[in-house]
Parts: C-alpha cells; structure tokens; sequence
C-alpha cells in the first residue's frame, strides 16, 4: 500500500517532560523525532499531538513544542488515544486514513493505540526509530505486536521520502537537508 501525504496525519503520543529522560537512549530518538515532524510540516500534513496526564508526567518537550505549534494538542488519560473522545473527535473530523505514530512508550500507549486504530478502520503507520520504551525489550516485543495488529512499520527517512514522492521538488530538497 502506497501511503500518501494527503490521506495521512501525523500523531505524536506523550513526548513529556517526566517520561521523556527514562526511555532507552533518549537523545537518538528525540532527533529523529524531530525530523520527522520538521518533515511532516514541510509536507503540510496535520499533527495531533497527545499529553498523559500532564499534571503527573509534565508537558510535551520544549523542544518538540517549537516545532508543532500549528498541531492540536490533547490530554488524556487514558493509554489508548482512541480512548479519549477528543482524540476520536479530532481524528474523525480530519477525514485521514493514515495515523503515522511517533512517541512514547511503545509497549503500553503507542501499542494500544494501534490496535485500536485498527480495530476502527484507520491504517496505523509506527516510524520505527520514532517510539521508544525504557527497555530495549519492550519497544522490541511492542514491534511485535504491531505486525500482528496490522500496522506498517517504517523510518523516519523512509515515510518522508514516501509522502514527498518525487525528486527535485522543493518538498524534496527541503527535507533532504533535515534528512543529512
């Protein structure tokens, strides 16, 4: 299946302050994460992105707060996203097919996630190097588990060249640069 920027949102899931310094090497995933959603917005494709009680685990990180100030962002309490009727709401209302996932903690809120995006007709999309767990064994299993759920599991630089599509265009050398 050929994934393309105009069915497709971007869903960036619990990058906060308290949770962000336990995941397992926490500095690779946040630079690929932020190329990802420097890549996402060259394309012009909508983010939601998503707080687990804020109050408890702290706000999304400044650094990824300065490049998503055009996303929705929703709190929640519940580990799945589609558990939140915000979420459902805003999902629903944007008319896209496609949730490509970056965030954390891949076992627990990413995963049900993604069997719930299944289970209501949506095609999940995981970025692979874009999710991380404080263990290494759980973001292995939760990988898993995601192919049997049915979800895609891709890259970072992989999903954005497949939304971008074509060579030479300004898209193109625009996230060549963040790609390097």
């Amino acid at each position: 299946m050929r994934i393309k920027k105009g069915n497709s949102i971007g869903l960036i899931i619990d990058i906060q302050e308290k949770l962000y310094p336990h995941m397992h090497e926490p500095e690779v995933f946040l630079q690929k994460t932020k190329r990802l959603i420097e890549g996402l917005n060259i394309l012009h494709i909508p983010i939601i992105v998503t707080e687990q009680y804020p109050k408890g685990l702290g706000a999304t990180l400044p650094e990824i707060k300065q490049i998503t100030e055009k996303a929705v962002y929703l709190e929640k309490m519940s580990f799945s996203c589609c558990d939140d009727k915000s979420f459902a709401n805003q999902l629903r209302l944007s008319d896209k097919e496609n949730v490509i996932i970056a965030g954390i903690e891949s076992h627990v809120c990413v995963l049900q996630t993604v069997v719930d995006l299944t289970e209501l007709g949506y095609q999940p999309i995981v970025v692979g190097d874009c999710v991380s767990s404080r263990k290494p064994s759980d973001k292995e299993i939760a990988l898993y588990r995601y192919i049997k759920e049915r979800c895609i599991i891709t890259t970072c630089e992989s999903i954005l060249f497949e939304l971008c599509r074509f060579a030479g265009t300004e898209e193109f050398k625009a996230i060549s640069k963040i790609i390097k």
